[in-house]
């Protein structure tokens, strides 16, 4: 569990490709101190695990199911990703409960600014409409956000000056795909819901 709150912009120092998956080198200085091996991280808000730790990079594998459900397979040497260690129970919730279970890719549609703010605007699969409200939460890339506009094809977070320059959105441009999770609880209820519903028709048929 996390809280899309980022503490670290790590580099990827290198990719190799086996036959789990690809396995990924990434150096984070900051962090390393925190990590363990086993420890979950969420990388670009996939929730990988530390497998392996030297000097200050560790090592994350991403099986098939991730590379093809998220933008994680097409990171490169170099690029930054979003790093966030895993919530303590002590730890203040400062974002929103994030599970770093990527529910689809986003893709950026307009950027645009106003004062010192961005605006950013993405769409997504028209299935997870159901799961979004204005002023509530989504994660992008990992990080949480406030959704600020949203239509059936598209949402529109604004991004402060300190979010920008502490996170890899700075490098993003028109086009892009980022990682996209909905709220868990509206996933939950909704679940809920229809099994509910299941039950209670079941005992309608009963009855009658």
């Amino acid at each position: 569990m996390f809280t899309g709150l980022i503490q670290e912009v790590g580099i990827i120092d290198s990719v190799k490709t086996n036959t789990e998956g690809k396995e990924f080198i990434i150096k984070a200085p900051i962090l390393i101190k925190e990590i363990s091996i086993d420890d979950s991280v969420a990388t670009n808000g996939v929730c990988l695990t530390a497998t392996s730790i030297v000097g200050d990079t560790f090592k994350v594998q991403a099986v098939h199911m991730t590379l093809e459900k998220t933008s994680i397979g097409s990171l490169k040497t170099g690029d930054k990703v979003n790093l966030e260690l895993s919530l303590r129970p002590t730890d203040r919730l400062g974002g929103h409960f994030v599970q770093g279970h990527v529910n689809a890719l986003g893709q950026i549609k307009q950027i645009s600014t106003r004062g010192g703010n961005w605006e950013i605007e993405v769409s997504f699969p028209q299935d997870l409409r159901k799961y979004m409200i204005s002023e509530g939460s989504i994660t992008l890339d990992g990080i949480s956000l406030t959704i600020a506009r949203l239509t059936d094809q598209s949402l529109t977070v604004a991004i402060i000056p300190h979010t920008l320059e502490k996170t890899s959105l700075s490098s993003k441009n028109v086009g892009d795909h980022l990682n996209l999770e909905v709220d868990m609880i509206a996933k939950y209820i909704e679940n809920f819901l229809r099994f509910d519903k299941d039950s209670r028709r079941d005992e309608w048929a009963k009855n009658f």
